[in-house]
């Protein structure tokens, strides 16, 4: 059925059909407990007075003992966000950019905006060959690919804005990480192993991320004294000390030898901005995310608003049904981000429309509860549409503020080159933009003109760093790293924490699914679904591919282990992190 014939059925129609279809997979979900999936999980770790969850346990604990020595959430983001840099530089970073969404124990809310954005050279055909096609690997690989990074500055209008601590010692344990190094794990060296042939491809990478040109080992001490310069030299002059002088010109000159077009004015006129959050309601919690340039807190709004108006708690945590109802929300929000939205400087970003009620009536309206839509008839302008390599944490103080960032390389190890002197790996984030509209990027995302490059334009994010309140204060921060999953892997941790009860490590570590219209497949982690579940969605239209490539979500409780569920006494703070990559670690004091 098409999305034009579905929006004819008359609303009290859809209503009988939607009701006869709830009662009969009703009884398949109550025979289909969800608890036996999760028994694995183990307590998610708790903590009285902070917690911080990272994708690397050096992090965390640069993170923790800031919390301690009585430093804010943002002061213990901002040296979780440098150490991530030194020990997780798939996707830490200084060469790169993100966003931070900050909520603080009075109730202000922010979002920080540091996405890359397009340097003063780019055009919108950059990547294109003279028959107007894509070459392959101009936009993701070497110097070409590479974006104006805003991570120094994000973090550093973060610190004057709400930061409490001196810049030198939220800086300190990341140098002391970079020049005195730290012992590889197994984890560590099965990511930087990913990247050894594009390592090998640029000298100034090689001689830092491979050891006398082979991969490292587990127990082998990497040291990163370049790195430790430039941190040192961000400590004593904040922003300056990157986008100016030594390190600055070290980019700029890499940018020129490798053939890209990064210049000195480019640095100079990056800033970073503070933009108003995306807020939404959910079944009586409140939900504060990203904006655009990030469609990912728009996006997930949207998907909420379609999926409170169906009973997902009744019909059970994947059953068919409610698998269904999920599927298809993220299919039409896909439509949406991928034609409507993109850098707010540059385009109209129709976020009021997209997340009003009616609009979700419409897409509801839209979904057949008993087939899967057509991806490919599902178009913008056409009713009801008129008109993964990142890396999360999240941070909680005993006060209560609540800070969740998401930054990114965008592919691991970004565009694999370093500016020679300064240990900076650079980010390819030049993809992010539709390099030629309709044609896939490197997460398969299909893109419209609205985010077509443009000089000094930011690309279209999916970073989805959240915090959920309830009552005015903070209840679940999260957030992960995935591309064009990211939003995806929020949304079922929430589903999963606020619908299905489950403790939060259970709600992490639950398999997941992605849908995001082309292409119209949904991909599946091992064991997302029953085989029953999936024979039943097949025979509804669903099409699935296995093999989903893992996110690393980064989350923390605040009350308890599951929402309503006391903890221990005395604990107030439950962290959760991802079992999917080798590294991180939730931990609080």
């Amino acid at each position: 059925m098409s999305a034009a014939v579905s929006t004819a059925i008359t609303p009290s129609i859809h209503r009988q059909r939607l009701r006869r279809l709830l009662l009969s997979c009703l009884c398949l979900a109550l025979l289909q407990p969800w608890t036996s999936a999760l028994a694995a999980s183990p307590a998610p770790v708790a903590a009285a007075s902070g917690m911080v969850v990272s994708a690397h346990r050096l992090a965390s604990e640069a993170g923790v003992e800031v919390l301690r020595r009585g430093g804010n959430a943002v002061d213990a983001a901002i040296a979780v966000a440098y150490a991530l840099a030194v020990t997780y530089p798939a996707a830490g970073n200084l060469g790169g950019g993100g966003f931070m969404t900050v909520q603080l124990a009075d109730g202000r809310r922010d979002f920080i905006d540091f996405r890359e954005q397009a340097p003063q050279a780019a055009s919108a055909d950059m990547y294109l060959d003279a028959s107007g096609e894509p070459l392959p690997g101009r936009s993701t690989e070497g110097w070409l690919a590479v974006a104006v990074p805003g991570t120094v500055a994000g973090l550093e209008l973060a610190r004057e804005r709400f930061g409490s601590r001196p810049r030198s010692e939220l800086l300190a344990p990341a140098i002391r990480l970079a020049r005195e190094g730290f012992a590889l794990d197994q984890g560590d060296v099965d990511m930087l192993a990913t990247a050894t042939a594009a390592f090998r491809r640029d000298p100034a990478s090689a001689a830092i991320f491979l050891h006398d040109g082979q991969p490292w080992q587990a127990g082998e001490r990497l040291l990163q004294s370049d790195l430790a310069r430039t941190l040192e030299r961000i400590a004593s002059e904040g922003g300056a000390g990157f986008y100016h002088g030594p390190v600055a010109a070290a980019l700029v000159a890499a940018s020129q030898a490798g053939h890209g077009i990064l210049a000195q004015t480019d640095l100079d006129h990056y800033q970073a901005r503070e933009r108003k959050p995306v807020e939404c309601d959910y079944r009586g919690y409140h939900v504060v995310s990203a904006p655009p340039p990030s469609s990912g807190g728009t996006i997930l709004c949207e998907m909420l608003n379609v999926l409170q108006g169906y009973p997902l708690a009744a019909l059970g945590w994947h059953s068919a049904q409610g698998v269904h109802f999920q599927i298809e929300a993220m299919r039409h929000a896909y439509v949406d981000r991928n034609n409507f939205l993109g850098d707010p400087d540059f385009v109209a970003n129709p976020v009021a429309r997209l997340l009003s009620p009616e609009y979700a009536a419409r897409v509801r309206n839209a979904i057949d509860p008993a087939h899967a839509a057509d991806s490919h008839a599902l178009r913008a302008g056409e009713a009801p549409h008129e008109g993964s390599n990142t890396t999360h944490f999240s941070v909680i103080d005993r006060d209560g503020n609540a800070v969740a960032l998401t930054y990114t390389l965008n592919n691991w190890f970004g565009a694999h080159v370093t500016a020679t002197g300064t240990g900076v790996l650079m980010n390819d984030e030049m993809d992010d933009f539709a390099v030629k509209p309709g044609a896939p990027n490197l997460y398969g995302l299909v893109q419209s003109a609205t985010n077509a490059i443009a000089p000094g334009k930011r690309p279209l994010s999916s970073m989805t760093p959240t915090i959920v309140s309830r009552d005015g204060q903070p209840v679940l921060v999260l957030g992960t790293p995935g591309g064009s999953m990211i939003t995806t892997s929020v949304l079922q941790v929430m589903l999963n924490v606020i619908d299905y009860g489950m403790t939060v490590q259970e709600a992490v570590d639950a398999p997941r699914f992605h849908q995001q219209w082309l292409p119209p497949t949904t991909r599946l982690e091992p064991f997302a679904l029953s085989a029953d579940s999936r024979r039943l969605l097949e025979a509804m239209g669903q099409q699935f591919s296995n093999g989903a490539p893992a996110n690393h979500v980064a989350a923390i409780l605040v009350g308890g282990p599951a929402l309503d569920r006391p903890g221990p006494p005395g604990m107030r703070y439950f962290g959760a992190n991802d079992p999917r990559h080798g590294t991180g670690a939730a931990l609080g004091y």
